[in-house]
């Protein structure tokens, strides 16, 4: 395998040696051991916790896979990407090994009967939680299995194997039977592609406005046509103990979604024709209503291709959406629609309703309640209580009412930016009713509910507390906040009457685990695991969330992480690396707010900057980088103005504290702050050296949107001009290092940026070096490619940082 990756690169010449101009093939390399061994430390188990707490399942995982691994045969279609032998997706983290530990006694057991090797995913409890479904991915097909809680054994349970495609679709209908989608023909049917195919691929348009996004993965011929409805196609199949019943024919399902009681489907299918522009999600459909033997009641909505969604975040096309049941009633679907044609900027007092039909389905639609802005979602309780949530992505709000079903009546809660992350209340906190299904819970004899925010940004950084809010006075009141010097949150409420939680605390210097808390009886917490340190080579680093203003006033944060042992007084400034990710607001206010703990136990990721710590470097991570509309202008109308203050202000604080060397400053980020750190790199002279991962580099690559940004190229071609480091490449004269994955599925981010912006920067005469990662999409998961990545970033950081001359 090692030998086709470098026959690979050989072909491609994706890496650019430091100091010649053409391709250099190179093998493999690996970082410094400090490097490596914290890449490659074992990752801590996730966790799982039943209703009562009574059983906590571990789920385990590898830190990476081999590269040999993401090199499998995948298909790239209808914005899927999957592998044709077994019907699943091609890239997934799957767990390696569960265990289960009983809290009462403090045992944990080694679940039997687990296959191996095991790649298992989709992990769902029975409505008595005490058997648990997975599924377990195998070279030949994905496979069905149940753990016994009270056998501590997997057993596999499937005849057919399932089609995961469009999903799981793994759906309890009781104890002892669970819905899946299975597959309806062996993957070695599948049509195979034609030497000579019967005519070029052909598509048009007859004058109507249908602007897309620039996704990737897209239909591109009617032989992909023909793949995907091979693989999407599956039937649906009951499973009790074993047994199999076909429910229905076979069809695409892109959703089942079972009645609260237990006794419909609703069922959303893709039909013909097949889209060029937009992903399978986007596809035409029919939303249904079926019984439990498949058979259609009533079929709800006939769903056009979203080809035809008008551009604008706020902005939907003029047909129903939004379809779900409510909760809190045996069988009641609900939908939305506009109200304003889709055009969110068309002044009428309400822009959506939502409707509701009830079974047996035979009546006309019910309008419930309307919004004045966009519908996003609603909360059920009971039959006086639910929650209506919606919004404005273009204005950044949020806006949260009461709704009485009963009586109709629509009451604000509060409203908040989205961006305003000290005013956030927090999410409700849910119970099962008698249904099974999640619905909020009222304390306190109805009168308020119970909060949960396990972030609890505040002025004194992020501190996670559970609240009280009362729904007459609609205030918030805290009831347990995490104690300064630490961060913990609620990752469960198992009683919210006796309020017994379930919690995560962690520190600097203590690991995250687990603990059961109970705030009525104040009792001391119940450890419930023990989660050893994975990254002890980090022990007697120091962390610190440092604050500054930049020139215009705004206050800005940063985590700065210094090495271990080191005195400033006595080594000096060090060479640094700021690592970034801009983000628009339309408030000043809110940008300055401080997010973030400084209290949080230091973990690393594939991604992240901190490994530079272990090699001498002052690394601020997370450093603000806010992009605010001023004057009445949109954010991105002054960019490059506010990077640039943005990152003057870094630079000088790190000067001033005495732990940076202004002349050794590194800039760094990962898709927007890949194209944040060109752009630094294009308008400014303030670093030494810039790493770039897996961004866009074009604006005109994004012409209806991007990021936040909503305008149309052609709506405002000079912006996307001058937000687009390529247009200025002849202007990046600062060594900097390109990465990408040669795989990239994120919308925008292809890989023909990294390539052009390389070959344009190269072509002015600039320093650049362009490393391409095969089989690696917009986030990079082969071991050996990480490894690698680690080596370039760490070569061109000794190189051009700490010893630049």
């Amino acid at each position: 395998m090692i030998k086709k990756l470098y026959l690979y690169l050989l072909i491609t010449g994706s890496c650019v040696s430091l100091n010649a101009q053409a391709q250099d093939a190179i093998n493999y390399q690996t970082p410094p051991k400090e490097i490596a061994d914290l890449l490659l430390a074992k990752p801590t188990p996730s966790i799982s916790l039943d209703g009562k707490a009574q059983w906590m399942l571990f789920s385990e995982r590898n830190s990476y896979p081999s590269v040999e691994e993401l090199a499998r045969p995948e298909y790239r279609i209808a914005g899927l990407r999957l592998n044709p032998n077994n019907y699943s997706p091609s890239r997934q983290n799957f767990i390696n090994n569960f265990s289960l530990k009983n809290i009462k006694s403090n045992q944990t057991f080694q679940v039997a009967g687990l296959p191996s090797p095991m790649y298992a995913s989709n992990v769902i409890w029975n409505p008595s939680e005490n058997k648990i479904a997975f599924t377990n991915t195998t070279q030949k097909g994905v496979d069905l299995y149940l753990i016994d809680i009270n056998a501590k054994k997997a057993t596999k349970i499937n005849k057919s194997y399932l089609n995961t495609v469009l999903g799981s679709g793994l759906t309890w209908l009781n104890d002892n039977t669970i819905i899946y989608r299975a597959v309806t023909k062996p993957a070695s049917a599948a049509p195979t592609r034609p030497l000579t195919p019967k005519g070029p691929t052909v598509q048009q348009n007859l004058g109507k406005v249908s602007p897309s996004v620039t996704y990737q993965d897209l239909i591109k011929s009617p032989f992909d046509e023909q793949l995907f409805e091979f693989f999407a196609t599956s039937q649906l199949v009951k499973n009790t103990a074993g047994t199999e019943t076909p429910i229905g024919k076979p069809a695409i399902y892109a959703r089942v979604n079972l009645s609260p009681d237990k006794a419909y489907m609703m069922v959303e299918t893709i039909r013909k024709p097949f889209s060029y522009l937009v992903t399978a999600s986007g596809f035409p459909s029919t939303v249904a209503i079926t019984n439990l033997a498949g058979k259609t009641v009533k079929v709800i909505a006939e769903l056009p291709s979203s080809e035809g969604t008008p551009s604008g975040y706020d902005n939907t096309q003029n047909v129903p959406r939004g379809f779900d049941w409510r909760d809190d009633q045996p069988a009641t679907v609900i939908w939305a629609k506009p109200l304003d044609s889709g055009l969110i900027k068309k002044q009428v007092p309400f822009h959506d309703a939502v409707y509701s039909l009830s079974a047996p389905f035979t009546g006309a639609e019910k309008e419930i309640f309307k919004t004045e802005t966009r519908y996003r979602s609603v909360q059920w309780g009971d039959a006086t209580l639910a929650l209506i949530y919606e919004g404005l992505r273009s204005k950044q709000t949020n806006k949260v009412s009461r709704f009485n079903p009963t009586t109709g009546a629509v009451e604000e809660l509060y409203s908040r930016n989205q961006t305003d992350a000290y005013g956030n209340p927090g999410s409700p906190v849910t119970s099962k009713n008698k249904y099974g299904r999640q619905v909020i819970h009222t304390v306190d004899n109805g009168t308020k509910l119970l909060m949960n925010n396990p972030v609890g940004s505040s002025e004194k950084g992020d501190l996670p507390f559970l609240a009280k809010f009362d729904l007459t006075t609609k205030k918030n009141d805290i009831i347990w906040r995490s104690a300064e010097g630490t961060f913990e949150y609620v990752q469960e409420v198992i009683d919210p009457d006796k309020l017994v939680l379930l919690t995560s605390k962690e520190s600097q210097t203590l690991v995250p685990n687990f603990y059961i808390k109970n705030l009525v009886l104040r009792i001391a917490d119940q450890p419930v695991t023990n989660f050893a340190n994975p990254y002890p080579s980090l022990e007697g680093i120091t962390k610190e969330k440092i604050s500054y203003k930049r020139a215009d006033g705004i206050d800005l944060t940063g985590n700065l992480y210094l090495p271990k042992g080191y005195n400033k007084e006595k080594d000096g400034p060090l060479p640094a690396l700021i690592w970034a990710y801009p983000r628009e607001f339309n408030s000043a206010a809110d940008a300055a707010q401080i997010r973030g703990s400084k209290d949080k136990f230091t973990s690393i990721s594939w991604g992240s900057p901190i490994y530079w710590v272990t090699r001498g470097y002052a690394v601020l991570d997370n450093a603000e980088m806010p992009i605010v509309a001023k004057d009445g202008k949109k954010p991105n109308d002054t960019f490059v103005e506010q990077l640039k203050l943005n990152a003057e202000a870094a630079i000088n604080k790190l000067a001033d504290l005495g732990v940076g060397d202004k002349k050794r400053m590194a800039v760094g980020g990962h898709s927007y702050g890949a194209f944040m750190t060109a752009n630094l790199l294009a308008h400014t002279n303030l670093f030494a050296a810039g790493i770039a991962r897996s961004g866009a580099y074009n604006r005109t690559l994004t012409p209806f949107g991007f990021q936040n940004e909503d305008r149309t190229y052609w709506q405002a071609p000079q912006l996307y001009y001058e937000m687009s480091p390529f247009s200025y490449a002849d202007k990046i004269k600062t060594p900097l290092l390109l990465i990408h994955g040669d795989a990239d599925d994120n919308t925008g981010t292809y890989p023909i940026n990294s390539e052009r912006l390389f070959a344009a920067i190269k072509g002015a005469g600039g320093t650049v070096r362009f490393v391409f990662l095969p089989y690696e999409a917009h986030g990079y998961r082969g071991k050996e490619n990480i490894l690698h990545a680690l080596w370039e970033q760490d070569q061109w950081l000794e190189k051009y940082v700490k010893n630049k001359k």
